[in-house]
């Protein structure tokens, strides 16, 4: 392998890329379009759900649990009924996704020093906003329920009321606001990576079918592993500012926190870019059409990312058979590094696993790309 082939190889890929807008957009432009869209756009966390309430009591009780609910960031009180048929008439409509109902004998049930009780009704026809929905009712009702206790201890005396026998003292780590884009961010980081990478190196070889310069190309010197390493440089240089790119933005933009080492960053991001540029090119080597390539690329990254690598939905809730085949994953290994190493600050130590696994897969795949090529013209 000479140095001087190999310079001119990549310096033909970079004029093709410089005179094709579109590879310049795909590869500038849709990594910050893809990561504020998504960003922005997927997100696991509910807020200001319009809430419709109907106090059969007005007690000031009542009343001040109502505002409980008003003051959470979780609920916005959209309508205030004046009858049960109002509440079911809102949730009909979908002006309301919970609704709330005091009973008329809300106040006396808690003055009796008894069990009041309310009733939370929530649309099911979205299953994951309506769990989320109630939970966080019942959260706001036993902050008002531990109020009402602590009151009742004061004016009657501590052993006036039973405590409870337990309690959970419970704190979070790595994402201590429990913010889903803290944990999305990083997975959108990936899915971007794959899809740039793949889609670009794709059209390396079957560009040159389609404008007939392959015969010049088989005409010269150069060797397969010159070709492949001659036409690959560019794009990796190029997936390697997409994802300093994409750290900016997660860091600077989103506020994702980053603990880990850009050294540690680095190192996984190019494991990975060596699996994407490696299998974009072997599809540009079996598929002399630019348009079938790129869908294949779209194919074989997408979707396996989007869905099996626990970036859209947790692995462990997948029936087995589907958790079997998220093994074969590429991207699962590099999105669970990526929250590893915002979240965790893990090393590579911590990651020796998916290391290992990607190191795998790079090896595999650039020797199947490198074999995949041949300087024939059959």
């Amino acid at each position: 392998m000479k140095l001087n082939r190999l310079r001119a190889i990549a310096a033909k890929e970079v004029l093709q890329i410089r005179r094709d807008p579109r590879s310049l957009m795909l590869a500038l432009l849709l990594p910050v379009m893809q990561i504020l869209l998504l960003g922005y756009g997927v997100t696991l966390d509910v807020e200001h759900l319009p809430v419709c309430v109907y106090d059969a009591e007005g007690s000031q009780a009542s009343q001040a649990l109502l505002k409980r609910f008003q003051a959470s960031r979780y609920f916005t009180i959209t309508q205030v009924a004046r009858d049960q048929g109002q509440v079911v008439a809102g949730l009909d409509r979908g002006t309301c996704s919970l609704a709330v109902v005091v009973p008329a004998d809300f106040s006396r049930s808690l003055a009796a020093g008894g069990r009041a009780e309310l009733q939370a009704i929530a649309d099911g026809t979205d299953s994951n906003t309506a769990t989320l929905a109630l939970g966080y009712a019942q959260a706001v009702v036993a902050g008002y329920s531990n109020a009402v206790q602590v009151r009742w201890l004061a004016a009657h005396g501590e052993g006036s009321a039973p405590l409870p026998p337990l309690t959970v003292q419970s704190r979070v780590w790595f994402n201590e606001d429990l913010d889903s884009r803290n944990f999305i961010i990083p997975g959108i980081v990936a899915l971007i990576m794959a899809l740039i990478g793949a889609q670009l190196t794709s059209l390396t070889i079957s560009r040159e079918w389609e404008r007939g310069t392959m015969e010049l190309l088989v005409s010269t010197p150069v060797t397969p592993g010159e070709v492949m390493l001659g036409k690959l440089l560019p794009y990796f240089a190029i997936g390697l500012f997409d994802a300093a790119l994409c750290l900016v933005f997660a860091v600077f933009w989103f506020d994702v926190p980053f603990r880990g080492a850009i050294s540690t960053l680095l190192f996984i991001t190019v494991l990975f870019l060596m699996v994407v540029l490696g299998l974009g090119y072997l599809i540009s080597v079996l598929i002399r059409s630019q348009l079938g390539a790129s869908q294949i690329a779209l194919l074989v990254t997408l979707l396996p990312t989007n869905l099996l690598s626990g970036l859209a939905f947790p692995i462990d809730q997948m029936p087995a058979p589907i958790r079997a085949i998220t093994y074969l994953v590429y991207g699962r290994y590099y999105v669970t590094s990526l929250k590893a190493i915002f979240l965790k600050g893990a090393g590579i130590a911590e990651l020796t696993t998916p290391v290992l696994i990607m190191v795998s897969y790079a090896a595999v795949v650039t020797w199947l790309a490198a074999r995949g090529f041949k300087k024939k013209l059959v």
